[in-house]
């Protein structure tokens, strides 16, 4: 059985939910979800040997939400998984992120790997950073509408996504939302994130309605700004890592992701899967599940744990 506690980490509060013995794992969540997001993951991995912290990330859920866009930079959210390993009383451990949590993981793996002995993102490919600023570069590139810049200026989602929390996360977790993100990516003028969704449909089949209120309450109660400041420092982001430019991940390594995730179909995140062995020179798998969306690790939850089983097993027998 897990447990629930509040724990100080880098200056901050973080709600974690923990459970086992061993070698520590360490599961970073991503937009719009919470440390609940991996509930099949904390049982398969404790039960497997491993001690398995999940916590809801830095604006997320019951963790602290700081009301400065700038404290949810790269080093802040990466700074939250260093001081959470420390204030664990452990010196070393195995990270694992989906969505925005892959590119915590990434960063941890490249920034710390004097900590973080193994590294395994879903959905999200390892960072190849660009040429210049990522929204400098859309614009450049003639879009305006991406998502990425429709959450840019602080409370204009916010009141679209809180507007109803229980039809938003319905939408965004259960309908053709992020499951079918091409239909998201972009924001029609006059029209909201949204607008491309239904609450008509019946939820899939990994997302019970009991599982979908719990979400649902959460952000109720939290809003969405603190997630939605990720999205803000994405230039920043590109800034503060001048200095790892074209660096590598070294450690070994696991990529899971789902076939029908528009986050790895399109031509860019497409071209990254086929380029991992890139910046992951010691990429031990790279498992994409056949028909399987974004939410991949509820989705596909045994065949996720038992891959994830399999590396981390692997990676702490070093």
């Amino acid at each position: 059985m897990s447990s629930t506690r509040v724990i100080k980490a880098n200056g901050i509060d973080l709600f974690i939910r923990e459970a086992g013995h061993g070698p520590l794992v360490v599961l970073c969540h991503g937009w719009p979800e919470l440390s609940y997001s991996w509930r099949h993951q904390i049982p398969a991995l404790a039960g497997a040997g491993f001690r398995v912290v999940a916590p809801d990330m830095r604006g997320y859920g019951q963790s602290s939400a700081p009301p400065d866009v700038n404290a949810y930079t790269i080093f802040d959210t990466v700074g939250d998984v260093v001081g959470l390993v420390q204030a664990l009383g452990e010196t070393r451990a195995m990270v694992v992120g989906h969505d925005w949590g892959a590119p915590v993981a990434w960063h941890a793996a490249l920034f710390r790997p004097d900590i973080f002995t193994a590294v395994a993102g879903l959905s999200v490919p390892p960072p190849f950073r660009g040429r210049g600023r990522p929204l400098d570069l859309l614009r450049q590139g003639g879009v305006t509408n991406f998502y990425w810049q429709y959450f840019q200026a602080p409370g204009v989602a916010e009141a679209e996504l809180e507007r109803d929390t229980a039809r938003t996360m319905r939408i965004v977790l259960g309908g053709r939302g992020l499951a079918d993100p091409t239909a998201a990516m972009f924001v029609q003028e006059g029209q909201g994130f949204l607008s491309h969704g239904t609450i008509e449909e019946p939820l899939p089949g990994w997302l019970s309605e009991a599982d979908l209120a719990y979400f649902t309450e959460s952000f109720r109660k939290s809003g969405f700004s603190g997630g939605l400041n990720w999205y803000r420092n994405i230039d920043r982001n590109w800034e503060l890592t001048a200095p790892w430019q074209d660096a590598q991940i070294r450690q070994p390594s696991l990529f899971i992701a789902g076939s029908r995730d528009a986050v790895i179909t399109g031509l860019i995140g497409a071209k990254r899967v086929n380029e991992l062995e890139r910046v992951l020179p010691n990429l031990k798998q790279k498992l994409i599940l056949e028909g399987a969306g974004h939410w991949v690790q509820q989705e596909r939850p045994d065949e996720v744990n038992a891959a994830l089983v399999q590396f981390l097993r692997q990676a702490s027998a070093r």
